[in-house]
């Protein structure tokens, strides 16, 4: 089986690219969906509020994802101690879900991640695919889709390794900065390259 990994920095436009595959056939295991559902897990629950104190706590108990991003967008070392409490957790049920789909005999899946690279998973990976955009359709794209102000998009992109860095670790790039027409011939020639393989 063919392991992809599928990474590129918020706005970039990596979810619609993950969106051309599964229409194509290929699986998707989706790190922020994983990251949702980790938080069932009531004893990290619980670490995080003690960590992040009261604030990020909705009134019936559960996280309130905005407060806690505002925490940890603004503050390196907050956002360092959140992954560390978290990105364990959803790495071991992300490979758990890769093994699951090569038990049925998938003969490509791709692992969809913001952090792969940051998150070591290289090493579980056969080819990694990098999304990428011209920085100011990127900085539109956040403000639009998270209803937020430029300051605090820019300030999203800067928590991020740059996608400079990024390429270095890339085996195919598609740069997203143009119409959907044009992402999807991209995508599409790399699962034509990737199936005959």
């Amino acid at each position: 089986m063919l392991v992809l990994g599928l990474t590129g920095n918020i706005g970039c436009g990596k979810s619609s690219v993950s969106t051309i595959f599964m229409n194509h056939g290929i699986e998707i295991v989706d790190a922020d969906i994983v990251a949702r559902h980790i938080f069932e897990d009531l004893d990290l629950l619980n670490k995080v509020f003690s960590t992040f104190g009261e604030t990020i706590k909705n009134e019936d108990g559960s996280l309130n994802r905005k407060a806690l991003g505002n925490i940890v967008f603004n503050d390196d070392e907050k956002l360092i101690a959140l992954n560390n409490l978290t990105h364990p957790k959803i790495k071991e049920n992300i490979l758990k879900k890769v093994e699951e789909y090569k038990t049925q005999g998938k003969k490509i899946v791709a692992i969809d991640a913001a952090l792969l690279i940051e998150d070591n998973y290289l090493p579980y990976i056969d080819k990694l695919i990098l999304v990428t955009c011209k920085k100011d359709i990127q900085i539109k794209r956040i403000i639009a889709r998270d209803n937020c102000t430029e300051k605090e998009a820019i300030s999203r992109i800067n928590s991020q390794m740059s996608q400079e860095d990024k390429a270095k670790f890339a085996d195919y790039i598609i740069d997203n900065s143009g119409p959907f027409e044009n992402l999807e011939q991209q995508v599409l020639e790399i699962i034509s390259v990737l199936q005959g393989e």
